[in-house]
């Protein structure tokens, strides 16, 4: 935690001397135009992404199926865009990460591995609480039965 929040605090700091730097090596307005620029392309490319990511999503709806991939790939693209509306270059380079789809499907499978191995971590947490607590589960008798009257 401690870590997050001190390069959320050096984050701004960076973005600043980076754009300080690119200032003074090309000029106040190519960064300028650099800037806006990345902010419109980010909002079309956030707007394009989202509505392909929106039909795939329903799509699969239809078919009866969890478009869990497609919400992941949502969440991303939203960051993405959101990335690219900051003023700043390193953000635009997280932010194009994003939005890429082959980079974007990476991201989507680390964090479902994450997930997984997180809700694994929990589950056997849990298990092992409650065989230390006593509560055991009741045993089931599986079989097949017949009604005669």
């Amino acid at each position: 935690m401690r870590a997050f929040l001190f390069l959320f605090l050096l984050f701004p700091i960076i973005e600043l001397a980076l754009l300080i730097k690119v200032g003074s090596a090309i000029g106040v307005l190519p960064t300028l135009l650099l800037i806006i620029g990345t902010a419109i392309l980010g909002s079309v490319l956030l707007r394009v992404a989202g509505v392909a990511t929106a039909w795939r999503a329903r799509e699969k709806l239809s078919r009866g199926e969890l478009p869990e991939q497609e919400m992941l790939e949502g969440l991303l693209i939203a960051v993405g865009g959101g990335l690219l509306l900051l003023p700043g270059f390193i953000s635009d380079i997280f932010g194009v990460l994003c939005l890429i789809p082959f980079t974007r499907r990476l991201l989507v499978g680390k964090i479902r591995r994450r997930a997984e191995e997180q809700a694994l971590r929990q589950r056997a947490f849990f298990d092992d609480q409650a065989a230390r607590s006593g509560q055991t589960r009741p045993n089931v008798l599986e079989g097949e039965y017949e009604r005669r009257d």
